[in-house]
């Protein structure tokens, strides 16, 4: 698999000089696992990337949410292939259950007036709106396998493991940890995952002012993949105020943390591909 970093910056999009080297796009995730494309989050991010999916004429498309704060689903009626009538997107989500809300629903309250100037109908597109069970198995396309969990977040949050042959990553945004043992149902998610996507918005030190926030530090995403022995951590969610300058003392610091469990620990970048 190719993982490639649309979308990095949590709560909302920044730009500026500041913002440069790490990127200020928020959450969105492109996979490439053979001949099949997943999308993780709908943040700005998701702009560019639909932009090249129309150029290669790719038609098929799933796209998972973690869950549908502003930030991570502000970049779908902005998303070119929801335009293109010979395309089928699947968008998902598992954190409604039980609201009385579905993933349509919700979706479609981004295009009403007087927030948007133009109706969800404006879409070309096959789109299937689905909703998942938060802990469901499911196999998106032939030899793909994705499991679900739930994450701790205000009004709910989805982590996801997928899986492709020998090879799996894990993309876990949002989520506070509790105490310093990790969440059960995250751990067997990210168990031997070859790569962890952790959402470390906050310092260690800035993280005690946010406790109840639903985010967390790179010091527990670093203990959560020592705990499930995966091989890599990305840091992901950055804090808009964390500047370029921040997150690569933080990165450094987290690396050297890292090395010594033999954890390769890096700061999610935007516009970085790395290979599981």
């Amino acid at each position: 698999m190719s993982v490639t970093f649309w979308g990095v910056r949590g709560s909302i999009a920044c730009s500026g000089p500041d913002y440069v080297r790490y990127g200020g796009n928020t959450s969105c995730v492109e996979v490439e696992a053979g001949m099949h494309r997943v999308i993780f989050d709908a943040g700005t991010g998701l702009r560019p990337l639909g932009l090249k999916l129309v150029a290669q004429q790719t038609k098929t498309v799933d796209i998972f949410l973690s869950h549908t704060h502003f930030d991570h689903v502000c970049g779908w009626p902005f998303f070119a292939p929801a335009y293109d009538k010979g395309t089928r997107i699947n968008l998902w989500s598992g954190h409604l259950h039980g609201s009385g809300l579905t993933t349509r629903s919700v979706m479609m309250r981004l295009m009403e007036a007087p927030l948007f100037p133009v109706a969800e109908d404006v879409f070309q597109a096959d789109i299937s709106y689905r909703d998942l069970d938060a802990q469901a198995t499911l196999v998106p396309a032939p030899g793909l396998t994705l499991t679900a969990a739930p994450l701790n977040h205000p009004n709910g949050a989805t982590g996801y493991r997928l899986t492709f042959g020998s090879r799996s990553l894990v993309y876990a945004s949002d989520h506070e940890h509790q105490g310093t043992e990790p969440l059960p149902s995250l751990l067997k998610l990210a168990q031997g995952a070859d790569l962890l996507i952790y959402d470390a918005t906050y310092s260690p030190e800035a993280y005690p002012a946010h406790a109840g926030w639903g985010h967390s530090t790179w010091e527990e995403g670093l203990r959560l993949a020592i705990r499930a022995k995966a091989r890599a951590l990305a840091l992901f969610h950055h804090e808009p105020s964390h500047t370029d300058d921040m997150l690569a003392k933080l990165e450094n610091t987290a690396k050297r943390a890292g090395a010594k469990h033999g954890i390769k620990v890096f700061a999610a970048r935007e516009g970085v591909t790395v290979r599981v």
